[in-house]
């Protein structure tokens, strides 16, 4: 997998990418990352990618011509499964998204700033909108290593236990239920007596009752579109 993101301030982007579970797959050859800077694609010697809006208003807008210079020369380089641009008003990001777009060749993410981008660059170019949450960042940047950390772990050995990612919130569309280890007793909290007793069919039933009364309570939204087993 390749993943393009293309920013106005890359040192926000750079340092994320060589540690922890997004690194190791860099280096174990899963995927490559590359961060492309809106600023070397301005049309001005002052290497300006902004400018005032139509209409007036606060707050200042990403011109057309750098980003599409950016985009224009990856594409020519290879074809792209999508491009996804980080803004508020897109879709809200789900682990459905992440698992979807894990499956994909090529992916460039355009992360907003300032204002946000001629709405022009949204119609001719971008093929999906994600939003991370219903709140305003100062730039996609970080959007962009949220939805690419989402997407990474999800790869094939991207993680040294095959089977974890299967067990975390959303995947069945409901919240992740509990989890203990060592020690067995901690100021005074145990550890619940199954988890201890190696049974595995009584672990899997407590799990599963314990992740449904978690997402009754903190999110019951995600029950109404989720099938339920009586267990």
């Amino acid at each position: 997998m390749r993943i393009d993101i293309c920013t106005a301030i890359p040192d926000l982007v750079v340092p994320v990418l060589h540690v922890s579970i997004v690194g190791r797959a860099i280096e174990r050859s899963l995927l490559s990352i590359h961060v492309h800077n809106l600023h070397d694609y301005a049309t001005d010697k002052f290497r300006h990618i902004d400018d005032t809006p139509y209409g007036g208003g606060a707050g200042m807008v990403i011109r057309c011509e750098p980003v599409m210079k950016c985009l224009d020369a990856l594409m020519a380089e290879r074809s792209y499964d999508e491009i996804i641009y980080m803004t508020p008003d897109g879709k809200p990001f789900t682990q459905s998204d992440a698992n979807e777009l894990s499956l994909k060749k090529n992916i460039i993410l355009l992360a907003g700033h300032y204002k946000g981008i001629d709405q022009r660059i949204r119609d001719l170019a971008v093929t999906r909108e994600i939003s991370i949450g219903d709140y305003v960042l100062s730039g996609g940047e970080i959007p962009a290593l949220a939805v690419t950390d989402a997407i990474v772990r999800l790869l094939p050995g991207a993680i040294g236990d095959s089977e974890s990612a299967l067990d975390d919130s959303f995947q069945d569309g409901f919240l992740a239920a509990p989890v203990y280890t060592r020690p067995a007793e901690f100021r005074g909290l145990s550890v619940p007596d199954v988890l201890r007793s190696g049974n595995h069919e009584a672990v899997r039933r407590w799990r599963h009752n314990q992740s449904l009364q978690r997402t009754k309570e903190r999110r019951p939204d995600l029950l109404n579109d989720t099938p339920q087993s009586n267990e």
